[in-house]
């Protein structure tokens, strides 16, 4: 007679699923719900660093490559643990920590930026690092616990793999169509740290039979409270930027925009004949100069921001039609309900983008086309290429004036670009800026900051613009002819094709003003 002792009363037979309190439906949940997360907090530490280091290529290169460490780190490590350690005992930690360092993000973020601003590339990386390889290690803990054996090992890994997929794909989705325009950033990554907090005690509860994370409550509940003293200063939090609308205390009507921390904009919106900005005034004296007297002008915008010039050429000429395309329908509601657009004042304004905009006029259809569209300190890439350029040509009748607002400094690589640009398209170019930055005073050191490039089919009359320059007190000087050709040198044409705008953008230090 045989003995056996210590057996199951159940046996299971060899190879059959170890579910471990994790099903397949759960196990897809997790895989789905962590890469999805994953891609919400890269989108968002877009917007949450745009005030501070600018939306350009640079910075979406940075996030984006931190992000793709974050995963491969996360999936690596996560399998090389999981092979070594009950993965049961991984999975609550791993999303338990990672909620709570995204709980914790925009209050870290924003007190950084304002006392440890030498600091904030380390910390935001570290916010992106920290809960991305946390939330990518779920993907290969969850496919060690579902794996029962080497014949179901394609079916398993191919499965989840593609739901983790799936997951990073909506996780997109959802935030860029969905999520940035109707939430705050930190409200986001607060309610998303809530849910990996709320998963975490989820899974402890099936794989363990416990549950409760409290520690991690309090960090989370700190994080929200937290966010809300930390330093930040929106207004309103747009589908591009964190806004805020600052009254002047010298002028009763005077208030600036600032799109993260930078002003682009003054309106008094007492008398939109005042303009306040150096560039704006620029922009005044060539559009005067070229179109003496007070007749109406069919105008086109490309930028809206606080609509200052269109403002003034409805009260300078009345009659005037505006047309603005303004790409954040924030700013758009910010004219109308904190800086005083009204029906009627001759300005139409489309959310939409500039050269879909520009697509949409028809051929000779304006007298005047004014370019002051800006991503952070830099004219969106796609608005400075010879193809733009010929849109814009197009749609300009035969004595129609193209003006653009640029930002550069150091070696003004990028102005010069542009400038060329423009040589290419229409028969006369002038540029218009400090004379150190127009190579009118060979002494001094140019500093850069704003130039304004204008170019028509008919003649600039530089002399005019000048008085005209010197009647508003702008300080600028006027380049053309030799003068601007020598200024432009070898400059490459920038095109649909190749237009590193962001790489010839030098430095610009503090990021106070346009």
């Amino acid at each position: 007679m045989s003995r056996v002792t210590g057996l199951s009363s159940s046996p299971v037979a060899e190879g059959a699923p170890r579910d471990h309190g994790l099903g397949p439906r759960v196990a897809a949940v997790l895989v789905f719900g962590s890469s999805a997360a994953v891609l919400v907090v890269e989108i968002v530490a877009l917007r949450l660093l745009a005030p501070y280091l600018g939306l350009t290529l640079e910075t979406s290169t940075m996030v984006i490559s931190i992000a793709l460490t974050a995963i491969a780190l996360g999936s690596w490590l996560g399998g090389s643990v999981a092979d070594q350690v009950d993965p049961r005992r991984l999975l609550g930690p791993s999303l338990g920590l990672s909620g709570a360092v995204v709980a914790l993000t925009p209050a870290v973020l924003r007190t950084a930026a304002e006392w440890a601003p030498a600091m904030l590339l380390l910390i935001a990386s570290l916010t992106i690092l920290v809960p991305g390889a946390l939330l990518s290690a779920v993907t290969p803990v969850v496919t060690k616990l579902r794996l029962t054996s080497l014949a179901e090992t394609g079916t398993v890994v191919g499965r989840l793999s593609g739901v983790g997929t799936v997951g990073a794909i909506f996780g997109t989705v959802f935030t860029g169509f969905v999520l940035v325009s109707r939430l705050p950033v930190s409200g986001i990554l607060i309610g998303l740290g809530t849910l990996l907090l709320a998963g975490s005690a989820l899974v402890e509860w099936r794989t363990r039979g416990w549950s409760g994370t409290p520690a991690l409550t309090l960090v989370v509940v700190a994080g929200g409270l937290a966010t809300t003293v930390a330093p930040g200063g929106c207004d309103a939090e747009t589908k591009y930027h964190c806004a805020r609308v600052v009254a002047d205390p010298d002028r009763a009507g005077g208030r600036t925009l600032v799109l993260d921390g930078v002003r682009h904009s003054y309106v008094d919106i007492d008398d939109p004949t005042f303009l306040e900005f150096t560039y704006v005034r620029a922009i005044a004296s060539v559009v005067d100069a070229a179109f003496p007297g007070s007749e109406p002008l069919a105008a086109y915008h490309l930028g809206g921001g606080g609509l200052t010039f269109p403002r003034y050429l409805a009260a300078t000429r009345p009659g005037t039609h505006s047309l603005v395309s303004e790409i954040d329908t924030g700013v758009v509601r910010i004219d109308r309900d904190r800086l005083g657009l009204r029906p009627g004042s001759g300005i139409g304004v489309r959310a939409e983008d500039g050269r879909l905009g520009l697509r949409r006029l028809d051929t000779g259809s304006r007298d005047l086309v004014v370019g002051d569209a800006f991503g952070g300190v830099s004219v969106p890439w796609h608005l400075t290429t010879a193809e733009a350029m010929a849109d814009v040509r197009r749609v300009l009748n035969e004595d129609g004036l193209y003006v653009a607002n640029l930002i550069d400094h150091g070696d003004l690589a990028f102005a010069r670009a542009e400038a060329a640009t423009l040589s290419e398209t229409f028969e006369n170019v002038a540029l218009l800026g400090d004379a150190t930055d127009l190579g009118l005073a060979p002494a001094a050191t140019s500093e850069g900051g704003n130039l304004v490039l204008v170019a028509s089919d008919r003649a600039v009359d530089p002399r005019a613009v000048q008085e005209a320059l010197d009647a508003r007190r702008t300080g600028w000087k006027v380049a053309v002819g030799d003068d601007l050709t020598s200024w432009i040198g070898d400059a490459p044409l920038l095109t649909d094709d190749y237009a590193p705008v962001d790489q010839l953008l030098q430095p610009s230090g503090p990021r106070s003003s346009r």
